[in-house]
């Protein structure tokens, strides 16, 4: 994954490193300067504050002390808890912070080599599908020979402010992380896929079953490195950073630091008995003010488990922010959840492989509407479908799909102001099994996400076997930009977009002819099927001009849902299409009949149940059953 790390604004680490050893100098970003501009993208700050390197702010600076933990850090003046709650879930991970701390103890303070230090750190974040390289200088904003921004315990301990001023070179400003996103965070962390959940819209405080599923599921991204936090919505602008009568503050992000079944009982007792409680350890970014009731660090619960129990938790009796809480107060306390997922695309692990697509796109104007891709929502039918289509294949009977779009992050600067993000979303569409074209009318809506103006958007549906379109979009008509889509299943999906409105002419088009009409074939079910005492196994097949669509074998029935599609662009459309049943044998498959259809644009009758028969090309004979088949046909090409 690492050896493809792209440099940031083309600053290479190790060049301009050697650069300042050569020339025994410390380096200075010239892209990122000790400037106002590097602090704030409006207003100014201060007239105290002053750009200081570590070795002026203390005697003995170290990137680490005492190692790395999520104890760490402390929340500067500005509001980037959210950024503090990322970096609190990263040092909890050594594997994940070794990799946006690269090189680290090459990077460390040596006193023995004081002149091999060259004021000059890097770290890599995951950003738009690819990992960059920052590259910063060691000089920091101070006031009064303090750090403003993100700091720790320890005063000689500078890894979490530097690796905050690389984010927030990335940012454009250390201004640009006031407010921002703990899920944006998480995933520049670790190129995972972040997953918002709603407890109080979901309900999950009163539905035990839900809280469970949530629960197991939670653990699992936990256990398998993923990280995770928590916070309570803020309403109103008052309502920010409010500490409620429980001890917990409202508008704040916290990190999740721990998940288990904790064990209840004490000595054999405890192992002889399944009794165990969801447990969720949390911190707060500013190091204090802690849950005050059940389970909190002085509370009389913790009689109910062992010491050993306690001991394997970490459990302290310190206002260090960290606090433990049932799953159940957590669901009733808090309003949103962010699940981190990383999820393994090795074939070499023991847990589950998903299989990703990650594809590039953008949303463009163009006063042709066949070239605009810019159409918005689905609110603006009339240009809904000029925007970018993707098309994907679930191939087993159902599948999880994970789908998440992010749009490319916008820098705050002075010169442009604040970088906002657009309001995007996206729309999932059950199509025919063969299409190759892009959407031109409304079919199934097989899943839609929200539409919110964040970074990112994630959906996790279970969908059926077949095709799907992904309608990624803005949430206005117009807006323009670039996004990433991400599409995770169990098999490989065969992701791709689709460009094309319909056949492309060529020519051959002249010689091999051009078709004159398109055709959507949906064969709903059949009925009163011919079948042993178990019922058919049967399966559907549509033909037209030598291309072809199967359905799934419906077990079982003599009255099968077939629900499937197919579209056909025809060259000769005195030809009819031809729709066959057949049972699955474990020799040799059985005709059950067939249907002829003219599919004639003039037929206003879309809807058709007709009798099967069989293939006598000259008298065709009924045979047993029915079957239920909508038509549209149409000279435009560009119809369905």
């Amino acid at each position: 994954m690492f050896s493809c790390v792209k440099p940031y604004e083309e600053q290479n680490y190790a060049a301009l490193k050697r650069a300042c050893r050569r020339r025994k100098v410390l380096f200075e970003d010239p892209n990122f300067p000790a400037t106002d501009d590097s602090l704030y993208y409006k207003g100014s700050p201060g007239p105290g504050v002053r750009w200081k390197r570590p070795k002026e702010i203390c005697q003995d600076p170290r990137l680490f002390v005492d190692g790395i933990s999520s104890h760490d850090l402390h929340q500067g003046q500005v509001g980037n808890c959210w950024f503090v709650a990322a970096c609190s879930s990263l040092a909890s991970r050594e594997s994940l912070w070794q990799k946006v701390i690269p090189d680290w103890k090459e990077q460390e303070w040596d006193p023995e080599k004081p002149d091999a230090y060259a004021g000059i750190f890097h770290f890599h974040f995951w950003r738009f599908g690819e990992w960059v390289d920052v590259v910063i200088d060691d000089r920091l904003p101070t006031v009064n020979n303090q750090l403003i921004y993100c700091h720790s315990n320890s005063p000689n301990e500078f890894w979490c402010a530097l690796v905050e001023k690389a984010y927030a070179k990335l940012a454009g400003c250390y201004q640009a992380l006031d407010g921002g996103n703990t899920a944006d965070a998480l995933v520049d962390f670790t190129g995972g896929v972040s997953e918002p959940i709603d407890l109080a819209e979901g309900d999950f405080a009163n539905d035990e079953a839900k809280r469970n599923a949530l629960f197991e599921r939670m653990l699992k991204v936990h256990s398998r490195g993923g990280l995770i936090s928590a916070s309570i919505k803020a309403v109103t602008a008052a309502d920010m950073e409010v500490r409620l009568a429980c001890g917990l503050v409202k508008g704040h992000a916290y990190a999740i630091t721990d998940v288990r079944k904790v064990r209840l009982g004490h000595g054999l007792l405890a192992f002889f008995k399944s009794e165990k409680l969801d447990m969720i350890r949390l911190r707060n970014p500013w190091g204090e003010r802690e849950w005050t009731g059940p389970w909190s660090d002085t509370s009389e619960e913790w009689r109910k488990v062992s010491k050993s129990e306690r001991e394997k938790m970490g459990v302290t009796v310190q206002d260090d922010g960290e606090f433990w809480m049932t799953f159940q107060d957590v669901c009733q306390y808090f309003t949103d959840i962010i699940k981190c997922r990383l999820l393994n695309t090795s074939y070499l692990s023991i847990h589950k492989t998903w299989e990703e697509a990650r594809l590039r796109g953008a949303w463009t104007r163009h006063e042709d509407p066949r070239q605009n891709r810019s159409g918005g929502c689905i609110n603006h039918k009339d240009t809904f479908f000029q925007n970018p289509q993707y098309i994907f294949d679930v191939k087993k009977a159902e599948d999880e799909v994970l789908i998440s779009i992010q749009q490319r992050p916008k820098q705050s600067t002075r010169r442009d102001g604040k970088g906002e993000n657009l309001a995007i979303g996206f729309d999932i569409y059950k199509v025919e099994e063969n299409r190759q074209f892009r959407m031109h009318s409304l079919q199934h809506r097989a899943a839609s996400s929200i539409y919110i103006n964040s970074r990112s958007v994630f959906l996790r549906a279970d969908q059926r076997a077949g095709r799907y379109v992904i309608i990624p979009t803005t949430f206005e008509p117009g807006h323009t930009g670039e996004f990433l889509l991400r599409v995770f299943t169990d098999v490989p999906s065969n992701c791709r977009e689709l460009c094309l409105d319909e056949p492309a002419r060529s020519c051959w088009s002249s010689v091999c002819g051009y078709p004159q009409l398109v055709t959507q074939v949906h064969v709903l079910g059949a009925a009163g099927l011919k079948d042993a005492p178990t019922g058919a196994n049967s399966y559907v097949i549509i033909k037209c001009e030598g291309h072809k669509v199967r359905s799934a074998v419906q077990k079982g029935t003599s009255a099968p849902e077939y629900d499937v599609k197919g579209v056909f662009y025809r060259k000769k459309p005195g030809q009819p299409v031809t729709v066959q049943i057949w049972n699955h044998r474990v020799l040799k498959d059985e005709f059950l009949g067939q249907v002829q259809l003219k599919a004639d644009p003039d037929d206003l009758q879309a809807l058709h149940t007709l009798h099967l028969r069989d293939r006598d090309s000259r008298q065709p004979s009924d045979l047993p059953g029915t079957i239920a088949v909508r038509v549209l046909s149409s000279a435009a090409l560009t119809a369905v």
